[in-house]
């Protein structure tokens, strides 16, 4: 049952952060339940759930998800306003992992056979890593929508995109430090990037910049290091 879930929650990550563009989920914001692009997404879902489980006797289970996942969605866009905008997001997430741990439990009478030659072990540590990248990413940017980031930050030149690739790139090697128990390289990390940071802050002179990267750095960190731990503590069972 186990490797059923783990397919399944692949299957929602993929559906919800990889293959939803912004102009998706602004068009459904804007038309709400008349939005196309709402059931598309969940057609997405469900072929997703299909191709990771390749197994025609969980259709009911699968099509019940889809189901779900319409209904939470639909009752999320005609719910949310701006300012709970970021609240309903994270209820959204929640519901729609409660709804697949409960419908999974409640359909599946014994564990998935292993098909693919994919084990739990392995899924929960694509399920972890890919988690750390894109959705952690959209994940934060849902937390900063409190503030108005383009005043902090404007007359600022970057990279495009850099923060977001760094954001990733420290997240995994937090993973993998401490996956290899190698907490110590955690701490060289943060010392690292803080010296990095360190002349820009001073120079900027701007407490505000200064708070947004220290509690972006504090987030960033502070999910590798729960995904690691759960990470280390699931894969006992699995």
């Amino acid at each position: 049952m186990m490797l059923l879930i783990l397919k399944l929650t692949l299957a929602h990550l993929i559906g919800d952060f990889f293959m939803q563009p912004d102009k998706w989920v602004k068009a459904k914001e804007r038309k709400k339940l008349k939005s196309v692009w709402l059931y598309v997404h969940v057609i997405i879902h469900i072929a997703l759930m299909f191709l990771m489980v390749w197994d025609l006797s969980y259709t009911l289970l699968i099509l019940s998800i889809g189901a779900l996942h319409l209904i939470i969605d639909g009752a999320k866009l005609l719910l949310q306003h701006k300012k709970t905008k970021r609240l309903y997001f994270f209820i959204d997430q929640i519901l729609h992992i409660i709804s697949i741990i409960g419908l999974t439990i409640l359909f599946s009478e014994g564990d998935l056979p292993f098909t693919f030659s994919l084990s739990s072990h392995v899924l929960l540590l694509v399920i972890c890593v890919a988690f750390l990248t894109t959705p952690t990413s959209i994940i934060m940017k849902i937390i900063f929508s409190k503030w108005n980031i383009t005043k902090i930050t404007k007359d600022k030149e970057s990279l495009k995109d850099a923060g977001t690739y760094i954001g990733i790139l420290e997240r995994l090697l937090v993973f993998i430090f401490i996956a290899t128990d190698h907490w110590e390289a955690v701490g060289f990390l943060i010392t690292a990037k803080s010296v990095f940071r360190f002349g820009d802050l001073t120079a900027s002179g701007e407490r505000k910049l200064t708070e947004y990267i220290l509690i972006g750095t504090l987030i960033s960190f502070g999910i590798a290091i729960l995904v690691s731990l759960l990470y280390l503590n699931l894969k006992i069972y699995v």
